[in-house]
């Protein structure tokens, strides 16, 4: 609570500047991964995290070198989840989901992703690409907000449970991640060395 006549704590004024530094230093990181290890997600969260009966599982299609995130959506479309892919729309805007199948055809989108063409869907449990992560749950991101304006739309919608799960290679982790107020965190990471869960603070 903050006390009479006192002015919140300012917000981090170089915040931004600190994000696209780790950013850089991210990427340079990731060259040097091997996307193949996403077999280890397929292993892991299934056993591990599965997500909940009847959940609508929104997911990504790797690109620029992240963690191969296609064979955890494959075994969980196999489970019977309904799964999605983004649609990213124009900036300021959540992403859009679109049910996703195994033989479904995709097209490109916007900053190189690739899309489906099927039901607009809500996701409650969502796979979430990243450049770092640290043990607090803090993700770092590609800087269009996509992601955090999306679990803020969908967690307003009355999702409160939706659950986020970051996808990465254990050297993505560091220290601490630089966030702000905006900043959505994960509730856990899989890597291809296995999972881990954030405590709720």
């Amino acid at each position: 609570m903050v006390a009479p006549h006192s002015s919140p704590l300012p917000a981090d004024p170089f915040l931004a500047a600190r994000k696209t530094a780790l950013r850089a230093e991210m990427r340079a990181r990731r060259r040097g991964c091997d996307p193949s290890l996403g077999e280890g997600l397929r292993r892991f969260v299934p056993a591990l995290c599965p997500p909940p009966s009847g959940a609508v599982v929104g997911g990504y299609w790797p690109m620029h070198r992240e963690i191969d995130s296609r064979p955890v959506l494959r075994a969980l479309f196999e489970r019977g989840h309904r799964v999605a892919l983004p649609v990213t729309p124009e900036r300021g805007n959540p992403l859009i989901f679109k049910e996703w199948s195994s033989d479904a055809l995709l097209h490109p989108g916007r900053f190189g992703t690739s899309e489906p063409e099927g039901e607009t869907v809500t996701p409650s449990w969502l796979l979430m690409p990243l450049l770092a992560f640290d043990r607090r749950g803090g993700r770092l991101g590609y800087g269009g907000g996509y992601y955090d304006r999306t679990l803020s739309s969908l967690r307003a919608g009355g999702a409160a449970g939706v659950f986020a799960l970051g996808c990465a290679y254990a050297c993505q982790e560091v220290d601490e991640v630089p966030t702000g107020a905006d900043d959505a965190r994960l509730d856990a990471v899989v890597t291809e060395d296995g999972l881990i869960f954030f405590g709720k603070t």
